[in-house]
């Protein structure tokens, strides 16, 4: 089926939504129904562009094949025809990019993990760094930055650190920061001056949904802690601190910035869902790996992406050959949507040829 075909079908579609949520439906369907309503509107408003580009340059080519038409006429036609046509590429590649599958996670919220990789107390100070870009960056689109886990070490950095980013389309905007992040640069012990190179691996989950994961609390392990804080302080003197194994995967997360054990409870198992969900989606991606072959990376935590290079004051995306010298701006969180708009950009491409390919 060639993409046009889809057309007439995305916007009976629309208007089927629009006259089922006008019915008495109960709260859950109408909410289904809105959901996706909102999804298609805007591929609707591309695709009516495009179809009135079309239904217009059909007419003023009728128009100039009219032999009755005069002069004026004719050249005003001419002229309008050019203009229509000079848009038409646009209008079509921007409606076939909005008729690409997307990923069914791209408008959910996030759990952002960022770890210290080799390097020491550098990799530490510089996984502080990226978690703060990210909270900057969040604050900057809107979204609510929750902190859930932050292991401080006491000179500034961070062996750990997870939060939750709740927004419109968070997970479609982060997804691409999931790999090694390294950094470059003249540690602040070092006398000689000499480069060093350190690394931090970050992780961007979609949250989960309580339909999406069936957890069983049978292989559930839950044990409780005093939180501590930089250099071992206890942060108060109950066991607040919640620490979940899951059994069957052995995976494992912790809670300790609320002082409510409960609180810390419920944010660790809002963790635990998206990694189990993460899990689900890497075996069905698996599943499906021939027909990855067109994304940016793999997601994979232990793929080098990007270089931050302090003396020269660029970062680099490894991915799509990307190179800014803002690296002040893109840690303050103020340019990093320029990196992100590019490696979208470029996966929408890679995927747009695989979809021609295989039409």
């Amino acid at each position: 089926m060639k993409w046009t075909d889809k057309l007439d079908g995305v916007l009976q579609r629309h208007q089927e939504l629009a006259s089922r949520m006008a019915e008495d439906l109960d709260p859950s369907e109408y909410a289904s129904l809105a959901k996706e309503y909102a999804d298609l509107t805007p591929v609707v408003t591309k695709v009516r562009a495009y179809q009135d580009a079309r239904k217009e340059t059909a007419d003023l080519e009728e128009m100039l094949a009219d032999p009755d038409t005069d002069a004026e006429m004719r050249a005003l036609a001419e002229e309008e025809l050019h203009a229509v046509q000079q848009e038409l590429p646009g209008l079509e590649e921007m409606v076939q990019i909005a008729l690409l599958p997307r990923d069914e996670a791209d408008s959910r919220n996030a759990i952002l993990e960022v770890r210290a990789g080799t390097g020491g107390d550098e990799a530490s100070l510089f996984a502080a760094e990226l978690f703060r870009m990210y909270q900057r960056y969040a604050e900057s689109r809107g979204w609510r930055f929750e902190v859930i886990d932050y292991a401080d070490n006491g000179i500034g950095g961070v062996k750990e650190a997870t939060g939750a980013i709740t927004g419109e389309n968070v997970f479609a905007s982060l997804k691409y920061e999931s790999g090694v992040h390294r950094v470059q640069r003249v540690p602040v012990t070092e006398s000689g001056g000499r480069i060093h190179t350190s690394a931090a691996t970050v992780a961007v989950l979609p949250e989960a949904e309580d339909v999406d994961v069936d957890i069983d609390e049978k292989d559930l392990r839950i044990d409780t802690y005093r939180s501590q804080g930089a250099g071992g302080q206890h942060v108060n003197t109950t066991d607040s601190a919640v620490r979940i194994t899951h059994a069957p995967t052995g995976v494992v997360v912790q809670c300790q910035d609320e002082k409510s054990q409960h609180k810390n409870k419920a944010k660790a198992m809002k963790v635990l869902m998206a990694r189990l969900y993460e899990l689900e989606r890497e075996r069905q991606d698996a599943e499906r790996a021939q027909s990855r072959r067109g994304q940016i990376g793999s997601g994979d935590r232990s793929e080098r992406i990007r270089t931050y290079n302090f003396p020269q004051g660029r970062v680099t995306d490894h991915r799509i050959g990307l190179t800014l010298h803002k690296l002040e701006k893109i840690l303050a969180g103020e340019s990093l949507d320029e990196v992100i708009s590019a490696l979208t950009l470029e996966d929408q491409a890679a995927k747009l040829a695989e979809a021609t390919e295989q039409a």
